[in-house]
């Protein structure tokens, strides 16, 4: 991913907090000679140097993902950035956060990996509802889906959030998001803004 110097963030305790947030997403790989995306949800392990997840046991992409360098990519919140928004002279554009992981994947097919990772999704999401679901299924449905475990050898972060406009320019575009119902990138340009 193309980052310049204003927008990069180097700080891995911040990455960590943004993929714990934003954890679903493209898990790419080369796929019968194509690049090929599949959209999933991905574990963060708690010593932060591997990704877990699940694909359909028909997915194509399980075919020859083993042992690849896979490249995994999460975004945040974003929306367009209106010239008409700055006190001075500007070019349309978008704000945006994003995290790209490189990393090795191994695909697992153990019953007892896979339900823990399973488990783990579940509890992740059914957490904060009012009444949350327990994992209760037929074992043998896991049988259709394979593990996923990618050991991180890179992140890359990046915050395009206004840092090249000036001071006056981010408080308008911050008011302008929130004016228009953009509220999670206006307040991650306001965090941005207190760092």
């Amino acid at each position: 991913m193309f980052i310049p110097k204003e927008f990069q963030v180097t700080d891995l305790a911040e990455a960590f907090r943004f993929i714990e947030a934003n954890s679903f997403g493209q898990l790419i790989s080369n796929c019968e000679g194509r690049l090929f995306a599949t959209h999933i949800p991905f574990l963060l392990s708690k010593d932060q140097t591997r990704l877990t997840g699940h694909i359909a046991r028909l997915n194509p992409q399980g075919g020859d993902i083993d042992g690849q360098e896979v490249l995994v990519t999460l975004q945040g919140a974003h929306d367009y950035i209106s010239p008409s928004w700055y006190v001075g002279p500007g070019v349309p554009t978008w704000n945006y956060q994003a995290v790209h992981i490189y990393g090795l994947c191994k695909l697992f097919n153990d019953p007892s990996a896979i339900e823990e990772v399973v488990d783990n999704l579940t509890n992740k999401y059914e957490s904060s509802l009012p009444d949350p679901w327990k994992p209760e299924y037929n074992p043998s449905m896991l049988g259709a889906i394979v593990g996923v475990e990618i050991t991180i050898t890179d992140i890359q972060c990046k915050y395009k959030l206004s840092q090249n406009r000036s001071a006056e320019d981010r408080q308008q575009v911050i008011k302008q998001l929130v004016k228009n119902g953009s509220d999670q990138l206006a307040e991650a340009m306001q965090c941005n803004e207190s760092s």
